[in-house]
């Protein structure tokens, strides 16, 4: 019997799906034998309307809650937008949005905690606003943390955890200012998550990404798995576009040194495991989100093909760290069957 702490798989299942369809969605991961997801856009019907999961209508969550259990699929956690807003109302020269916070809290925060509720989700991603473009992120982080301690309040009464991912351009950008955002408000259900990707992607090599994982590690619940090829001739403006957004590769062949952070994680895995579970959580969930075919601002995309690459790449790094991991066995088709 293996030694070896164990991790537990997901995926946004909408990057491998061509059409976002529920059931090419859930069809693509039992085939690669994952077990959980989290939903994000999601075209329940198949009729060709795609939506974001927390816009989805009461008939349709518990429709998409039924598919799940045709394809023995569970939440880990729901890929909400929350937080990526501005935090400030003013004209910076971006696209985002600004809302009022208590508009905020009654549309986008309540329209997702009613999705977790609907689908048995105990996590919610989001994210730590915007602050104005151009400027540094350290002044507002006071004034973030207000706004996101209330969003973790609003969750802790329906028993959720809320993970703030470290992401370019926002407040959290990196591990340092999303581990600062995190200890500001010390709440028992708030955690982050590291996204490798979303830091080479800033320009950064391994060594520099390895740093910021350090800076956040003890504030981490799971983290997301993408990696990023650096393209030295494209200029660093401090600012992450569209144009960086195409060099996303597999976990075993990038720039965000996850070799060496799963190496680190393995002697951590036990007490994040524990900690996750008292939070719900069936354990600290590594969770592809690859854009091996392309990223954007609210979404990426892999394709089916694309996301067993990023599932075997992940494997291979997992096997030699010594990381262990549940794919389907016959021993699940067995019980699925009632055998």
């Amino acid at each position: 019997m293996s030694e070896n702490p164990k991790i537990v798989l997901s995926a946004f299942a909408d990057e491998a799906a061509n059409r976002k369809t529920a059931v090419e969605q859930m069809s693509s991961l039992a085939a690669l034998g994952l077990k959980y997801y989290s939903p994000r856009f999601v075209d329940v019907t198949g009729e060709g309307t795609v939506e974001h999961v927390v816009d989805l209508s009461d008939e349709k969550l518990s429709q998409l809650k039924e598919i799940h259990a045709e394809y023995g699929i569970s939440v880990a956690s729901i890929g909400s937008r929350i937080g990526k807003v501005k935090l400030l109302d003013q004209d910076d020269g971006s696209h985002n949005k600004f809302v009022p916070f208590e508009e905020y809290l009654d549309t986008e925060v309540g329209r997702t905690v009613n999705a977790a509720r609907a689908l048995d989700a105990k996590l919610i991603r989001g994210f730590s606003f915007y602050h104005p473009l151009g400027e540094a992120p350290d002044p507002y982080i006071q004034q973030a943390a207000v706004l996101i301690g209330q969003i973790a309040d609003r969750f802790a009464e329906h028993g959720i955890t809320y993970g703030l991912e470290v992401e370019a351009n926002l407040i959290g950008q990196n591990g340092r200012t999303l581990a600062q955002l995190a200890q500001t408000l010390s709440r028992p259900n708030l955690v982050c998550i590291f996204d490798g990707g979303n830091l080479s992607s800033q320009n950064l090599n391994w060594v520099e990404v390895y740093d910021e994982y350090v800076a956040m590690r003890d504030d981490i619940g799971w983290l997301h798995i993408k990696d990023y090829a650096v393209d030295r001739s494209l200029e660093w403006t401090g600012v992450v576009d569209e144009e960086r957004l195409k060099n996303f590769v597999p976990a075993n062949i990038g720039d965000s040194a996850h070799e060496a952070i799963l190496r680190d994680l393995r002697s951590r895995l036990p007490a994040m495991t524990e900690r996750m579970q008292s939070l719900g959580a069936p354990g600290v969930f590594l969770e592809l989100e690859p854009h091996l075919k392309g990223g954007g601002q609210f979404g990426g995309f892999s394709g089916p093909d694309g996301m067993g690459v990023a599932v075997r790449a992940l494997c291979s790094v997992l096997d030699y760290v010594g990381i262990d991991y549940d794919l389907r066995t016959m021993d699940d088709i067995r019980e699925a069957r009632g055998f």
